[in-house]
């Protein structure tokens, strides 16, 4: 928690005159019960109208005062914890943005929302509870003891054993509780884990008919947090009977001594009543006090996740860009080579590649074959360093990628993923995705090679129709050439289609090919495809298997002599065409 207090720092203003404003409504409140005592023995005692009228209005006055003071405080302390939290958001999202994808597979995205959204509530929550509550209701309870010896001694005794007493019941349950409270948010993560997985994969789901069986387990998981809160609940339950057997013993106790001293003279009437409304604000403030400990350390637990993250660095580190300039790229531009590469993902048993070695030249197209685990995706994502390579070097235009700027480095490439993303917007938004200020004539320009200018042509709207998020107004094939749009707006050096034309037709995927091909800027093209006729004119064939080169080379030459080519090619063509 005390590296989070940083985004607190911000808002000293409003950190001191919260607490400061409670401090002044609770004096207020301390002056009631003296108030009304006075009322009791002199003015209803004394018969005298005019007094009580006077002292009414001086204790509406007290009360006016109190609720401007209290309105004042809660607006200052929100004030202080909104900014807090919104400092804490920002703060994790930019880390989170930081983070290699190694350590996104590590923490899990389910995990991560659940910080963004649900811990940081229940840390602004904490901010918010403590600048109110952390220093008036001990204040409270403390001035109230205080307030009742100067009453009566021998009356405030009871305050003495009442209070003691009281702090054991409250904090006792509060102990017993915060364990409890911990286990329900690693609860609720499990249960927005699943939640987020049966949002995602729904089609899936209803593809295979297993809408009841996740029915089933989001039932078990959001019935194992129900029964740890309800159990919580039920200890946290305890404390209103508890305190409130003790707190009416202590007022019996208090009227039972209170009435024998009225009798003998030794206090008035009105005291006793002060010294009984002193013991209810302690009862008050001691079960807001703790609630507002359980809030705290609920508080605590998600700041403690939060700081987790935050502290968490990423495995991958990148020079800084200032001071870096053209000059310094030394290869020719559009080269990748990979020398004696070798990939290991963290916790994995084994490799994902095994020495990986092959040059692709400015305008060449390289194709990537391989069965399904084989390592082709593994492969090219190292290319723009979404992970780094274990053993051996990824070279581009002659240098090492970890030499440089990652933002150097992944302005050179344009990557369209096997998942086709799109964003909420217009199709003119999520091209600009590519490049800010792309103009008219380039956003067609890109259409156009993607093949994706047809049907956007015919959109009422053409360029500004809005695209629901990930695309759920488009079929699989315009999505998937409206990404492969975007990456071309850039226009990169090295283009990475990684399986990213699986949803075109043979006609429109020779189409695009052709069209990439014949750009006069000569990219360099990794195409990953499961099918032959997608790479089979490529400039060169990589066929991995499990993680390991199978053969290199034209197609003829991988068809006469590497048998994992082979296979995958005559699964799809019969041998009597070839």
């Amino acid at each position: 928690m005390k590296k989070l207090l940083v985004y607190l720092s911000h808002y000293k203003k409003e950190s001191v005159l919260g607490p400061l404003f409670k401090l002044l409504e609770a004096s207020f409140e301390l002056l009631v019960p003296l108030v009304m005592a006075a009322v009791i023995d002199k003015g209803i005692a004394g018969r005298d109208t005019g007094y009580v009228v006077r002292m009414c209005l001086v204790m509406v006055g007290l009360g006016v005062i109190g609720l401007v003071c209290s309105v004042t405080a809660q607006y200052f302390a929100a004030k202080a914890a909104v900014g807090f939290a919104t400092g804490v958001r920002h703060a994790l999202f930019s880390h989170i943005q930081s983070l290699s994808y190694t350590e996104m597979d590590t923490l899990g995205t389910s995990t991560m929302i659940t910080r963004m959204t649900s811990d940081v509530n229940q840390v602004q929550s904490g901010v918010n509870m403590t600048l109110r509550l952390f220093l008036r209701s001990p204040f409270i309870v403390f001035g109230a003891m205080a307030m009742a010896f100067t009453i009566n001694v021998k009356a405030a005794m009871l305050f003495v054993v009442t209070i003691p007493l009281l702090s054991i019941v409250v904090f006792g349950i509060m102990l017993a509780t915060m364990p409890l409270y911990k286990k329900v948010q690693a609860g609720l993560d499990r249960v927005l884990g699943s939640t987020r997985e049966n949002l995602t994969g729904v089609r899936v789901l209803r593809a295979f008919n297993k809408e009841e069986e996740e029915r089933k387990r989001f039932s078990e998981r959001n019935g194992a947090l129900t029964r740890m809160q309800v159990f919580a609940g039920r200890i946290s339950a305890l404390m209103n009977p508890m305190t409130y057997v003790i707190i009416n013993g202590a007022v019996v106790a208090l009227i039972w001594t209170g009435a024998i001293q009225v009798d003998g003279g030794i206090i008035t009437q009105g005291q006793v009543v002060a010294l009984v409304n002193y013991m209810s604000q302690i009862l008050v403030e001691l079960i807001k006090l703790a609630n507002l400990i359980v809030t705290i350390t609920k508080a605590l637990a998600c700041a403690g996740r939060i700081s987790a993250v935050l502290e968490t660095e990423s495995s991958m580190t990148s020079p800084s860009e200032e001071g870096w300039t053209e000059a310094m790229e030394t290869g020719e531009r559009g080269t990748v080579e990979f020398s004696h590469v070798e990939l290991t993902y963290k916790n994995a048993g084994a490799h994902s590649l095994t020495d990986v070695n092959f040059k692709a030249e400015r305008g060449q197209t390289i194709g990537i074959i391989g069965g399904t685990g084989s390592g082709k995706t593994s492969l090219v994502n190292l290319i723009p360093r979404f992970y780094d390579a274990t053993e051996g070097a990824v070279l581009v235009d002659g240098r090492d990628v970890k030499e440089y700027p990652l933002h150097v480095l992944r302005d050179k490439i344009g990557v369209v993923p096997q998942k086709a993303v799109l964003f909420k917007g217009t199709i003119r938004d999520n091209l600009r995705w590519g490049k800010e200020d792309a103009g008219e004539e380039e956003l067609w320009e890109a259409l156009a090679l993607s093949q994706a200018k047809e049907f956007v042509e015919k959109k009422a709207d053409g360029l500004d129709t809005m695209i629901n998020q990930g695309g759920k107004n488009l079929s699989g094939g315009q999505r998937q050439r409206l990404t492969i749009a975007r990456a071309l707006v850039k226009k990169p050096e090295i283009l990475i289609l990684d399986d990213s034309a699986s949803a075109l037709d043979f006609a429109t995927d020779a189409k695009l090919r052709a069209a990439i091909r014949g750009m006069k800027e000569r990219l360099t093209v990794f195409i990953v495809s499961q099918r032959a006729a997608s790479i089979q004119y490529a400039d060169q064939i990589i066929v991995l298997d499990d993680g390991e080169v199978a053969g290199i080379g034209f197609h003829e030459t991988l068809l006469a002599g590497c048998p994992v080519y082979q296979e995958i090619y005559y699964s799809q063509f019969p041998k009597e065409d070839e």
